[in-house]
Order: C-alpha cells, then structure tokens, then sequence
C-alpha cells in the first residue's frame, strides 16, 4: 500500500509518546492498524498491545480492520498457524475506556459482570426516585437523560457538589437525586462507568505494585479519537502509560464536539507539555473531499482561536463549488431539500449515497414529514423526537379534545393547571368530567367557582376556532405561554425552548381545517417513524440518511445537505460562552467535512413568522 510522508513517519514510530494530528479523510484508521502490524513485526508481545477507542463499535471495527490486513499480508507471504500476524494480532487488546478500566478492577476485586448497573436500570431508578417524590417534571425520560449526563459530567470532572450549580433543576433537587443514587450503588453493591474511572484512578493511586504490573503488561498504547477524552480517563492512561511513555495518541482538536460530556481538547492541546520529546505529526492530505469543500470547511474553522494551526490539502482536485441558499421558511427549505434529493437520485446517486444533516433531532422532524410526502426512502441515525408526542402537544391536543366534547377525567388532569387554577385531583372524582358536579366540588370558594366558568368560556369560544387559531388562544388568552415561561425557570432552561415546541405544533396545524384532520395527520406521522424504528436499516440499505450532526461523525457521503445554518441553531442559543461557540463552530465543520463530492449548505430568513438571522459561520466559510 503507497502511504504519503506523514502517514509512514507515523506508522513507522517505535518508542517514546507520539501525536498523530489526523484531518478529516486524512486515513487515520489505516495509520492505526498499520502501526499495529509494523510493532508486531518488530517483535513486540501482541498482549502488551492495547489500542483504546471510546465506543463499543468502534473497538469491533478497530479490530476487524486490523485483522483483515493481517489476513491479507498473510496471503502474501503465505504464513499460517500460530507464526501468522492474524494470530498475533487476536492478542492485542481493543477496547473502550471502560473495558479496558473493568478488566483491571475485575482483576483486582474480582468483580463479577452483574456488578456493573446497566443503562436501563439506572433509569428505573430515577423512574421510581420521581414517582415517590414531590418534584414534577413534565417530560421525565428527557429529564432522566439530562441527569444521568449531569451526574455522569461531575462524576468525571470530580467536582464538588456543595460549590456545583445544576443545569437541570434547582440545586437541593440535584444533590437528593445525586446522593439518592450513590447510596442505591453503595446499598445493591453496583457500580456504574464513571465508578470504574473513579476507582481505577484510585487503585492505581494507592496500590503502585497494581499499577506496575499493568504498566509492565500494556507496554504500547494506541488511542484514538484523543480528542474526546476527559480529566479522569487522562489521568489514568498517564499512569499506565509510564515509565517508558509509548502513548501514541491519533486525534483532531478540530473535530472535539463533546464537551457536555466531558471531553476537554484542551488536553490535546497540552499534550506536548505534559509529554516532553513528544514527535508531532500532521496527516494533512484529504481524500474525502474535492477542494472547494476542503477549502470551505478550513476558512470556517481558522476562526477558532484555541486550536492547533493546520495546513490540510486535497488529494482530489476541483469539483463543485459549495452550494448556499436561503429560503423564506423552514417548510420552503425543507420542499427544495426533498426536490434536489429527488433530482440527485434520478441522475443516477443512489438514495444511500445522500445524507440530510442537522444541529439537534428535534429539528429533523419536518425533514421527515417531507420525504414521507414526496416518497423519498429514508433512515434515521437518530431517534427523532415525535413532535406530536412531546407533553406540550399533548397538553394542546387535551384542551382541544375537551373543547370538541371530550369529558375524560385523563384529559382534565393534563390541562386543569396549566396555567394553575388550583384545582385538586380529588374534585375530578368521577371518570366522566361535570363541569357542575365540578362547581357543586367548590361551591364553598366563590373565587374557584368563577375559574370554572372562565374555563368553560374558554372552551366553548375554542369550538369554534380552526386548530391554528385554538393554539394561539390557549397560549394567548387562557395564559398557556405563561405556564411554560414557570416550568422553564424551575427546569433552568430557557423558555424559548418549550416556545419553539409549541411554535412548531402552531405551524403544523395551519395546514389543518379541523382538528380532525390534524390529529389524523399525527397518528399517520406517528405510525410511519414506529415503522423506521422497527425495520433493520444497515448501512448498505438504499435510503437517504437523516442524522445530527454529532452523529455523523465519522461518516461520508458524496452528496450531503447542511440544513438550518440559522443564528441560534447553530450556533446554539445556548452557547454563551467563547469555548461554547468554538465548539459550535468546531461541529459545523464536523458537518461540512462529510461531503465528498457535493455539499449544499441551507438557511431561512424567517421562522414561526419571526426573523432569523443567518448563521455567522456562513460569512466566515466565506459561502
């Protein structure tokens, strides 16, 4: 195989602590496993190889790449049996962080695998921890994720809680779920993957004979993707590595897009520092990518100001110059996306070769309903939330039901305190609703009486309303709005984004004469994503892809659509701060760099009738 400078300065690498700066398309996989096979043939033991990955399948595909060049040097040179380098190479260890971290503490205390909590457990946890507390929050699974992040982020960063300030809820609720949930480890003898880091950090702080024998066995460490890592896992892979410090390190400071989690590229870029005599090598050459597409994504991200400087070159020469509209709306963006797919695919693209790219989930929901209509294939590399299953929409289709006829107790209790008249549960005491058995509940209070007639008033000028018009009047005048704006403050977040839910289903049902009509729509809608998640959708699958931009990582296409390069999107309206934005900035280019042949990038001037501005990152692509 004829590899370029860099990539045989670095797979040619022996000894002492080395940083592969790997652009994108620049063959780092095959730097990886070349490395691999050149250490083996050198002589060094297979078993005191470890190449570290951060997830599961990337470990697999690591692994399964290596041995399948083995198998094909093999063939080569005809070796078989146990002197063959597919036989050394079933030796070398692949694993995640939190393998490779489990194995030595299952070595050192003897755990069995049950001792380790499953991700489905934990959110049974918080599960019954919220049904058998006072606190109420309205979209619990979205809520248990954001925890068990947050927890996992303090976990991994070792802070202190009394000086932590939660991004979730207030701060005494944080700390009962946080200590709730340590002392359920500590009382079922469990531990979770943040444990394991804590605790090998530990053991090999305490017990140097441990940490030498491992240091003795894990000769040679291979890690890729180093850009992810956090503090903890940092801290252990120093340890392990010493005293001879063969830590060969592949990575893009340019491509680190998790900090929420805990990733820090800040390690990368002091890796030097804290690894004197450390060999730099660059890959800079692009084989994904025509020039104009290299070119674009490399303006882009020289705006970041933390970073290593990078002079990356396509392989490939000219194609296409990037693509930049902006549309009117989201619904005309989202039509000429479905039209151009169309028009790619009857020139010839097949529909897996096209990937439609977008800042969050949420924001893929109208992509969806599009290609639905036009019948374009597609699959989701992410769960698309439901917008017609989010608890603002059923609040919304609540009030409309009642206002259509609906006396059910289950429609009641959604709406009969937002906004808070407070009602108690107990007056709804009968399965079928009566607004005068109602009245007769509270005919003591005078001043309850009169909520339940502005109620009733309220429902009855909704009846005649179209479903566009009734949304606007329960945010409006009943105070629906009101109610959101209170839920935001208690959940720390900024109500603009329990509005632009609503917004959406605004949108939506301008399209509806009847709120018939529009709950048919979203039964329909809801129906079509429950079959996307059901069918098996493997990569080779011919349908087009629908993926965040944090999920298409690692992936190319040759013709991709970067959609929504509005302010406030992307960058999000939640990046306040200067490492916020470089890190927006740093998933756009994620974004852009995708694309191997085409890439048309997207923006609107107005949204939910309110105008938009486009993206800053547009000016400095310089599209």
């Amino acid at each position: 195989m004829d590899f370029n400078q860099a990539q045989r300065t670095a797979l040619e690498h022996r000894d002492g602590p080395m940083m592969v700066l790997a652009g994108p398309g620049s063959g780092k996989t095959t730097v990886i496993t070349h490395r691999i096979r050149r250490l083996l043939e050198a002589g060094i033991d297979p078993s005191g190889i470890l190449v570290i990955t951060f997830t599961k399948a990337a470990a697999t595909e690591m692994k399964e790449r290596f041995l399948r060049l083995a198998r094909e040097e093999d063939g080569k040179r005809k070796m078989t049996g146990t002197t063959s380098l597919e036989a050394a190479g079933t030796r070398v260890s692949f694993g995640t962080f939190h393998s490779v971290f489990y194995h030595i503490l299952k070595w050192a205390y003897r755990f069995p695998a049950g001792n380790v909590i499953s991700g489905e457990e934990k959110r049974r946890y918080f599960k019954t921890f919220l049904d058998e507390s006072e606190m109420e929050v309205e979209d619990e699974a979205e809520f248990i994720s954001s925890i068990i992040n947050e927890i996992s982020y303090v976990k991994g960063e070792r802070l202190d809680l009394k000086y932590y300030y939660s991004q979730n809820c207030p701060e005494e609720w944080f700390k009962k779920l946080y200590d709730g949930y340590d002392e359920m480890l500590k009382r079922t003898g469990k531990i979770d993957f943040d444990d394991m880091l804590v605790m090998c950090h530990e053991l090999f702080t305490e017990r140097k004979d441990i940490l030498a024998a491992w240091q003795k066995k894990f000769r040679y460490i291979l890690v890729d993707e180093f850009q992810d890592i956090n503090l903890l896992q940092y801290q252990v892979v120093r340890m392990l590595a010493l005293p001879e410090n063969n830590l060969f390190i592949v990575g893009d400071d340019d491509q680190s897009i998790y900090r929420f989690r805990g990733a820090k590229p800040e390690i990368m870029l002091g890796f030097e520092k804290d690894f004197p005599g450390t060999k730099r090598v660059l890959l800079g050459t692009n084989y994904r990518s025509t020039k104009e597409i290299v070119e674009t994504s490399l303006r882009l991200i020289g705006h970041n100001t933390v970073r290593f400087e990078k002079k990356l070159e396509p392989f490939r020469g000219s194609g296409r110059p990037v693509d930049f509209r902006v549309f009117d709306n989201p619904g005309h963006e989202m039509d000429t996306v479905a039209q151009s797919i169309r028009a790619y695919h009857d020139a010839g693209y097949a529909w897996n070769e096209i990937a439609v790219l977008f800042r969050t989930g949420a924001n893929s929901g109208l992509m969806a309903e599009r290609l639905m209509g036009y019948n374009i294939p597609f699959k989701l590399r992410d769960v698309i939330p439901n917008l017609y299953n989010h608890w603002i929409a059923k609040d919304l289709f609540a009030y409309m039901e009642i206002a259509a006829g609906s006396r059910k107790r289950s429609d009641f209790y959604r709406i009969m305190n937002r906004p808070n008249r407070y009602f108690s549960r107990d007056a709804f005491d009968t399965p079928t609703v009566s607004f005068d058995r109602l009245k007769s509940f509270y005919q003591d209070r005078d001043w309850m009486e009169d909520r339940i007639c502005d109620l009733e008033a309220d429902l009855r000028a909704m009846s005649r309303l179209k479903p566009v018009a009734a949304v606007n009047y329960i945010r409006k005048v009943i105070g629906y709005d009101d109610y959101l704006r209170s839920y935001a403050e208690f959940r720390r977040m900024k109500p603009e984004e329990l509005f632009e839910t609503a917004d959406k289903l605004a949108e939506s049902a301008a399209e509806f004469e009847t709120f018939e009509a529009w709950k048919e729509h979203a039964a329909k809608y809801e129906e079509e994503l429950k079959k996307q998640s059901l069918e098996e959708t493997g990569e080779t699958e011919d349908r087009v892809t629908l993926s965040t931009m944090h999920s298409a990582k690692g992936l190319e296409y040759p013709v991709v659509f970067v959609v929504d390069a509005n302010e406030g999107i992307v960058p999000h309206h939640k990046a306040g701060l200067s490492a916020d934005i470089e890190e927006e900035r740093r998933l756009f280019y994620v974004a852009l760099t995708r694309a191997k042949d085409r890439l048309h990038v997207a923006a609107v001037r107005e949204r939910y009738h309110r105008k938009t501005d486009v993206s800053r990152f547009i000016e400095e692509a310089g599209l």
